[in-house]
């Protein structure tokens, strides 16, 4: 049976600034599997998952990159798209997961520009956030820009990191308005980038065929 994956479960959900100082906090050298990354999480587990396949986009992570990056974000949607409330992660993939020093890197670059977006985001229109059908509409989205961050598109790895960092941030603070902006975004680079382009279908087939 599945259920709204933002169901009340007894753990509080977090914020992008509470996740990462978390992350952060320890052995630089230390890798970070997937698998402990999203223990005791509770809401805040689609958006770290989130977060953490973005990061390739603007930090090259050994054994996380942007053949794996892609599939995480799609397999970050099914689970949305199918109303999971526990991630569930394959083995090959749960014990992967960027180094300490990786994130610390990523904290150092991106906080002036995060404290910045945190001063905008709040709790808003939760709806947008934990309605069965905005829950889909979202899986749905980030399976279709997954698919598109996989795929060899030149110079689209920090558009899509970007805007899939905005798609996290909206889950892990809960901001319905940020979700309502994300969904816009995200419609146009699917457009753009699939529909128009004409070739979403051919360049999934290439991609598929080069794995076998």
């Amino acid at each position: 049976m599945t259920t709204d994956p933002h169901d009340g479960d007894g753990t509080e959900p977090q914020g992008m600034r509470a996740v990462i100082d978390a992350l952060c906090d320890g052995d630089p050298g230390e890798q970070l599997a997937l698998r402990e990354l999203v223990v005791d999480l509770g809401r805040s587990t689609f958006g770290v998952l989130l977060f953490v396949a973005t990061l390739p986009a603007f930090i090259p992570i050994p054994g996380l990159a942007g053949a794996l990056s892609g599939p995480l974000v799609v397999l970050v949607g099914l689970h949305l798209l199918i109303l999971l409330r526990k991630p569930w992660l394959p083995d090959f993939v749960a014990r992967r997961g960027p180094q300490r020093s990786t994130l610390i890197r990523f904290d150092r670059l991106s906080d002036r520009w995060l404290r910045w977006l945190e001063k905008l985001v709040r709790p808003r229109l939760l709806g947008m956030i934990d309605h069965p059908v905005a829950t889909v509409l979202t899986g749905l989205q980030l399976v279709l820009l997954g698919i598109l961050l996989a795929l060899p598109i030149p110079f689209t790895n920090f558009l899509f990191g970007a805007l899939l960092l905005l798609y996290a941030l909206a889950l892990l603070e809960r901001d319905g308005v940020l979700m309502l902006i994300s969904w816009g975004a995200g419609l146009v680079a699917i457009y753009v980038f699939g529909a128009v382009s004409g070739n979403l279908a051919a360049m999934l087939w290439a991609w598929v065929a080069g794995l076998g």
